[in-house]
């Protein structure tokens, strides 16, 4: 490396979890030249793309540079490039103490990585460990599954009226708070600004780590640069005023800033001992990009299909599994009326619906996303089905299933509401009768059935985790700028998929960069997520010894497995062959169809007429339920006939429903008020030991009586805590001591 003077500039290279930020200093320390690039786990060439920018720019001036690289993704090309590695504290504190030295803490939130840097008293940081729940992955995680991206979810918040309880600690869990939300009717705007308000309890409760938030504050990383609801949520939350709440210009840049200020400050300490730069070495080091290769491999899996032969024969073989359809414009021609039988699945992610002649004939089908409003989308299929039905056909029955089912059934007056898992059964005994086995994987779920003599013998569900579900294949092909069709036909000539394990969203999606970080095709991890997908409702959700235990006729089904590279993963690990039908995205849509059947063979529907469906309107409002002492915040939909549904409730009470027993005396509100008001604390003055606070949780609720009789005798002032709240809570969040691990973890 060549020095003739003084550094010409400094450059600072942040390579983060998802992004890379190059940005170039001036002699004079000002910004000449600053890049934020997202990397799409291929690093290589995104940081080979933004020198090759500055260079076509001019901003790579002639003479010495010094550079230096920070982030969770600089340190293996570090070492290969020999560029210094400066630790991220180090540089962000560079940057903070440059440019704002006043600073009591620092929050910076990331790709995969959210940090708090405290600064008074010492510099000391928190930085995620075992999740990257509430970081900016997270956000772009809820933003797709919300149809939409993370501008848009900003967009959004900054419209809202309501704030819900959403949990942060990983895309699993806040998916499940999210998904009632959406089926139930609630706005957009709102459930947005939740997600926003869940990062921000995240970060205080999962990293302040016992240490309160105070002072001074200072907010960095990309997420908080470009996501003003998501400022506002923190400043609402810490309760701060102009003058404690910064928000620096450059947030997004200021970790590279700080690297290369600090490139600056070492050159000037250790002088020609330090290395430097010119552009000729810039120009090797693009070189040394495009060229190099990680030598560690990631472990391999058999590939899907060993040869093109053998792909043909797996297709031929399931293209034999057809339901029978009908003609929906033959109806008019019989000179008689005709009944058919309409089916509607509303699923997590999507709608579909399943027409029925009385044969049993599939006469029309649709397969939709429900884009969180699937009442909508069920008043549209409705429209598509009058459409087109003859005018001496009418619908005799109609039966809806799935998370919306008791939505679309107050709403569309459906005669039926029959849970998924019997619409799921019903369906797959109608093709296959002696069935062992049903595995339905769908967007957000996994329903497991095991069938013995005809019935149902045992069900098993996801419950804690939905890592493998439809949805998390879905998001990740979207994360790479694919559709899935694409992102599955690299799947299926991919020679080496990679072995990914069994582990939730969060890991599992940093196993995934690990991997294209090593190299990896696309296709070599799309085959391995396939893989994954199957393990993990085997050995996860089902937990199962041996495959044996699944019998001998297995049905897959669900709109995952119209994925064939997830049906060839089945069949691979089970060593056998499995029946998936043409429709096994429509398998409960067409269970509600035959369950609606036998409900009602002749007689007429009391879903909603054509006419009806015209008019059909619906009118949302939130409220808090005043019957219990939960007041569950409810949403109540109210349709153009005057019926209201409402969700939101944890009771029948807030459901409007009247219990019976309301009339008699309520022993938890009676114990609840002989636990706690039944004692009088002594007076201050009669209390020679002074005060003992107690809080109202856990074994409180049994042993009060005696703490309180035991600490009066002793002369204490006993004083009781409020009530649980969600206030309260916000006022302890920052005092939890340490990182709680997620219970899938």
């Amino acid at each position: 490396m060549q020095s003739n003077g003084g550094p010409a500039a400094h450059i600072g290279l942040d390579i983060g979890s998802t992004t890379v930020k190059l940005v170039i200093l001036n002699q004079s320390l000002q910004i000449r030249f600053a890049r934020y690039q997202r990397h799409m786990s291929n690093v290589r060439s995104t940081v080979a793309m933004l020198f090759s920018e500055a260079l076509g720019s001019g901003s790579i001036p002639e003479g010495t540079m010094t550079m230096s690289v920070t982030g969770s993704g600089a340190i293996a090309l570090s070492r290969e490039l020999g560029i210094p590695f400066v630790q991220e504290v180090i540089a962000s504190s560079a940057s903070i103490r440059r440019f704002h030295p006043d600073i009591d803490v620092a929050i910076e939130l990331g790709g995969e990585d959210a940090k708090i840097t405290f600064f008074t008293g010492g510099t000391e940081q928190r930085m995620n460990e075992t999740c990257a729940g509430g970081t900016g992955a997270f956000i772009d995680q809820m933003a797709a599954f919300l149809r939409t991206d993370a501008a848009g979810l900003n967009a959004l918040a900054a419209n809202a009226t309501t704030i819900y309880p959403i949990a942060s600690r990983c895309g699993v869990f806040a998916k499940s708070d999210v998904l009632p939300l959406l089926n139930e009717g609630c706005a957009r705007e709102d459930i947005a600004v939740s997600i926003f308000q869940a990062v921000v309890e995240q970060a205080i409760s999962g990293l302040a780590c016992g240490r309160p938030i105070t002072g001074k504050i200072i907010f960095l990383g990309g997420p908080l640069a470009f996501l003003s609801s998501l400022r506002q949520r923190f400043i609402s939350t810490l309760n701060l005023d102009t003058d404690n709440a910064v928000f620096p210009e450059h947030a997004e840049y200021f970790v590279a800033i700080g690297t290369a200020l600090t490139s600056a400050e070492e050159a000037r300490a250790k002088g020609h001992d330090f290395q430097l730069w010119t552009i000729a070495d810039i120009r090797r080091l693009l070189k040394d990009l495009e060229n190099g290769r990680s030598a560690d491999e990631p472990a391999s899996l058999p590939a899907l299909f060993q040869s093109d032969e053998d792909l043909r024969a797996f297709r031929q073989r399931h293209d034999r599994h057809t339901a029978v359809r009908g003609d929906i414009a033959a109806l008019a021609h019989s000179g008689r009326p005709e009944p058919v039988y309409l089916g509607i699945d509303a699923g997590s992610t999507t709608i579909k619906s399943c027409l029925l002649n009385h044969d049993r004939e599939i006469l029309h089908t649709t397969y939709d996303a429900s884009k969180g409003k699937p009442l909508e989308a069920a008043v549209g299929i409705l429209r598509q089905i009058y459409a087109i039905l003859p005018e001496n056909a009418y619908i005799a029955s109609c039966g809806v299933t799935g998370y919306g089912g008791a939505l679309l059934k107050s709403g569309l007056h459906a005669d039926i509401d029959e849970v998924e898992t019997l619409a799921h059964f019903t369906a797959a005994r109608y093709f296959l009768p002696n069935v062992s086995f049903i595995l339905d994987i769908g967007g957000q779920d996994i329903k497991c059935m095991h069938i013995k003599d005809g019935v149902i013998d045992r069900i098993q569900l996801n419950e804690a985790c939905s890592a493998g579900c439809g949805s998390f294949v879905e998001t990740f092909a979207r994360s790479l700028g694919m559709e899935l069709p694409a992102f599955v036909a690299e799947t299926l000539t991919a020679a080496h998929p990679v072995d990914l394990g069994t582990r939730c969203t969060v890991f599992m999606n940093s196993r995934v960069k690990q991997a294209q970080k090593e190299g990896r095709s696309v296709g070599d991890i799309a085959a391995g997520l396939s893989y994954s997908v199957i393990k993990n409702a085997l050995y996860k959700v089902i937990k199962i010894a041996s495959t044996d235990e699944l019998g001998e006729h297995v049905v897959a089904q669900g709109g995952a497995f119209q994925n064939d590279a997830l049906l060839r993963a089945l069949e691979l690990i089970l060593g056998k062959d499995v029946l998936r039908l043409d429709i096994s995205g429509l398998m409960g849509a067409f269970g509600a169809a035959l369950l609606a059947k036998s409900n009602n063979e002749y007689g007429r529907s009391t879903v909603l007429t054509k006419e009806q469906i015209e008019h059909f309107k619906t009118v949302n409002a939130v409220t808090r339920c005043q019957r219990c002492s939960n007041h569950c915040l409810l949403t109540i939909s109210t349709f153009q006939d005057g019926t209201k549904f409402i969700s939101g409730n944890r009771c029948e009470r807030g459901a409007g429903v009247q219990k019976r027993g309301d009339s008699l005396p309520n022993l938890y509100a009676y114990k609840l008020k002989r636990l706690f008001q039944h004692y009088t604390p002594l007076e201050a003055a009669k209390a020679p030991r002074g005060m003992v606070g107690i809080p109202r949780v856990l074994n409180m609720y049994e042993n009060y009586p005696f703490w309180f009789t035991f600490f009066t005798q002793l002369g204490f002032r006993v004083v009781l805590s409020s009530a649980s709240s969600k206030q309260v809570y916000a006022l302890g969040m920052s005092t939890i001591p340490s990182q709680t691990v997620c219970y899938p973890a």
